[in-house]
């Protein structure tokens, strides 16, 4: 692995970001606060352009992209948010990008991506299968493959831990969700080299365990991959992430499905903001471990807003 990803990285990758991006707010919700019994904070990333913190690591890895690199686009895989990013990165620098994603995707999202300019292709049944495949359709084309982890978007994506830390200094804990884990990675980054006092904590579905066994058993696990959260669906573990949660996670915890979905209709109805299962489940976590929060100040990184009408319904229902 190359050197591991400092806090020096996502201060310079502030400008890529901000260049296009405002920081979204850091909002206290009275409801939620009584739920936890805590100081319930959330970081609004489902209030970004495309509706999730991905689009940071997007502006970041393009605006380092060489002239040949942009003439032979991008290629990478996605269930929606990630190639949301690229897609969105791409289009504001006039470069192609092509975007696999499973047979079955949340049309959303996929009508997104094309909205955006990104060519969609369908390929495989799950994330990973799609993203070996499009990985080789870059070489054949001479494209640039993105993987969900790749440093640059580590760096962008790190610029929300700065934000939270500036706007509550005084934060305890912080839950992140975590699918291949560049955004927890880039917060415990952050949070640990400013206040190593900061607890981080990571969390993934019960039904796609895999990131949270490997982080436990401290080698590479592939795992089943049954839930219903886009957005934490992964069934290999990734080695550069899972080398950063290593050193700087202090726990990662997992949440059924069901937890994610009661999450939902809790923000919903506490906060008025619509969340998609991957971007509930720090909500999922804090009333997990509540005790573990009892009157301390904790934010909870809503990751993304990406639900559809018939997910919602369902979810309501």
């Amino acid at each position: 692995m190359s050197s591991m990803p400092t806090i020096g990285d996502i201060y310079r990758a502030r400008p890529h970001v901000y260049r296009h991006l405002r920081p979204p707010p850091l909002h206290q919700y009275s409801g939620l606060n009584d739920l936890v019994q805590a100081e319930i904070y959330l970081k609004h990333e489902n209030h970004q352009p495309v509706g999730a913190f991905k689009v940071r690591g997007g502006l970041n890895l393009v605006a380092g992209l060489s002239q040949d690199q942009k003439r032979g686009g991008l290629f990478t895989a996605s269930t929606g948010n990630h190639g949301q990013s690229i897609a969105f990165a791409a289009r504001a620098h006039n470069i192609k990008a092509t975007i696999a994603v499973p047979v079955g995707a949340n049309p959303g999202k996929v009508a997104a991506m094309q909205g955006l300019g990104a060519e969609v292709l369908f390929h495989g049944n799950d994330f990973d299968t799609a993203r070996q495949w499009i990985a080789e359709v870059a070489k054949e084309k001479s494209g640039t493959f993105v993987g969900p982890t790749d440093a640059p978007l580590i760096h962008g994506v790190g610029t929300y831990g700065l934000e939270i830390i500036e706007d509550l200094p005084d934060v305890e804990v912080i839950i992140v969700p975590v699918g291949a884990g560049s955004g927890v990675c880039g917060t415990a980054i952050v949070a640990k080299t400013i206040n190593p006092g900061i607890r981080v904590i990571g969390v993934q579905s019960a039904q796609a365990p895999t990131m949270q066994q490997s982080w436990q058993q401290g080698r590479p696990v592939e795992g089943p991959m049954t839930t219903v959260a886009e957005g934490l669906a992964t069934r290999i573990s990734f080695a550069n992430t899972q080398a950063i949660m290593a050193r700087y996670l202090d726990d990662f915890v997992l949440v059924e499905d069901s937890a994610l979905e009661e999450a939902v209709r809790l923000l919903l109805t506490h906060s008025h903001n619509l969340v998609e299962e991957a971007g509930a489940a720090s909500l999922a976590a804090a009333l997990q471990i509540k005790e573990q929060l009892q009157d301390k100040k904790v934010v909870l990184v809503v990751s993304g807003g990406n639900l559809s009408p018939e997910r919602l319904s369902q979810i309501i229902r």
